[in-house]
């Protein structure tokens, strides 16, 4: 099982001696799941209205992306902007125009604010995949009243139970090596031997 420190110069059985208990306890439960192969995946609640692709390659995708960002340490809870950046490379890979969005994501209950944090997702067209918060409830700073599931469809259909605000001064990180020296290259022959050939 690979794991991913989030501090570039230490490996991540050098970092999990560095933190608290608590965090410790944590990383140890998501390596639990890791390794009985109980990790949550965005297909399994997927909102799909989507028209780009088809239902199961979105799915497909979305999936290999998840389980690549979920190799950090602490899981995939706080690796919305990662995810966003595997995301927009293989749509713009598979041909399709894609960009990431960065801004500030609002959670309702019942039309009452329940919580917000600066998020990140990717818009194609007409359409946004917010593919990442499916995972939320794992995040120690996240209330455990939000629980949405990952949606791809048409802006104007966005659930009720989020708003997303784009921040337009806020731009993609350009640094992150995980993404850039890990994840994409691998995720780039897998979409090669995977996606591409069986593309209808």
């Amino acid at each position: 099982m690979r794991e991913i420190s989030p501090v570039a110069n230490l490996s991540a059985d050098e970092y999990f001696v560095t933190v608290s208990p608590v965090a410790q306890t944590f990383i140890e439960t998501i390596r639990k799941r890791k390794l009985i192969g109980t990790r949550p995946l965005p297909s399994t609640t997927l909102i799909d209205q989507s028209k780009l692709l088809t239902a199961d390659t979105r799915k497909t995708i979305l999936d290999k992306i998840s389980r690549l960002v979920d190799e950090n340490i602490y899981g995939r809870s706080e690796m919305c902007e990662q995810f966003a950046s595997l995301l927009k490379f293989s749509l713009n890979y598979v041909g399709l125009q894609a960009r990431i969005i960065l801004g500030t994501s609002i959670y309702y209950s019942a039309d009452r604010e329940i919580f917000r944090w600066q998020h990140a997702w990717v818009e194609s067209g007409r359409e946004v995949i917010d593919g990442n918060v499916d995972i939320l409830y794992e995040n120690p700073f996240v209330p455990s009243s939000v629980n949405v599931a990952p949606y791809w469809g048409t802006i104007n259909a966005i659930p009720k139970d989020r708003r997303l605000i784009p921040d337009k001064t806020r731009k993609p990180s350009k640094s992150d090596i995980d993404v850039s020296n890990i994840w994409r290259p691998e995720l780039k022959i897998w979409l090669d031997e995977v996606i591409i050939p069986n593309r209808s």
